[in-house]
């Protein structure tokens, strides 16, 4: 299967999820926040193609990594081949964080027509920052996250519970940006 990338993947993130991780960028986004930091990744056609197998076959040498983060561009413009990336990645024993300017009520929207795709994602990741960027809710105070309105949520607990359940661990700085 491919994938369209914005860059190669990094390896050594610290600021994309706990711990050290590797990146897949994705290649496009519809959501153009004002102030996005990854401007060059909107184009839909930008970027490069590569075959999922070549980011597995990265997953599995992976050595010091606590896990991949899924960011872009918008992780969710392709579901399909970011499941099977990140089933390795959980195969692997890696956790999996991913970015989206969708709100988490938005990809689990029955009316959404990538409803499945989208749900089949989510079902391999374990923590989600939800929401646009919003540059007059900007914050660099904020772990893991550009603005106050993005939120840090557990995705197995949530779909467990068919509610939002936000990662307290790495909530602590919420109370003081409301």
């Amino acid at each position: 299967m491919k994938i369209r990338i914005s860059s190669p993947t990094t390896f050594d993130s610290i600021v994309d999820g706990p711990g050290l991780r590797m990146v897949v960028w994705t290649q496009g986004c519809i959501h153009n926040c004002k102030s996005c930091h990854n401007p060059q990744t909107h184009d839909l056609c930008g970027g490069f193609e590569v075959d999922t197998k070549d980011i597995i076959d990265k997953i599995k040498s992976l050595k010091l990594q606590r896990g991949i983060t899924l960011s872009g561009g918008e992780p969710f413009l392709q579901p399909e081949a970011l499941e099977e990336i990140a089933k390795e990645a959980k195969d692997n024993k890696l956790d999996v964080w991913s970015y989206t300017g969708f709100t988490f009520e938005q990809l689990l929207n029955k009316k959404n027509p990538s409803y499945f795709k989208n749900l089949n994602l989510l079902k391999q990741i374990d923590i989600l920052v939800d929401g646009k960027f919003m540059e007059d809710r900007k914050d660099i105070s904020l772990k893991f996250r550009g603005s106050s309105n993005q939120r840090i949520i557990n995705v197995q607990r949530s779909l467990k519970y068919k509610q939002i359940i936000l990662a307290e661990e790495y909530m602590e700085d919420l109370s003081a940006a409301k």
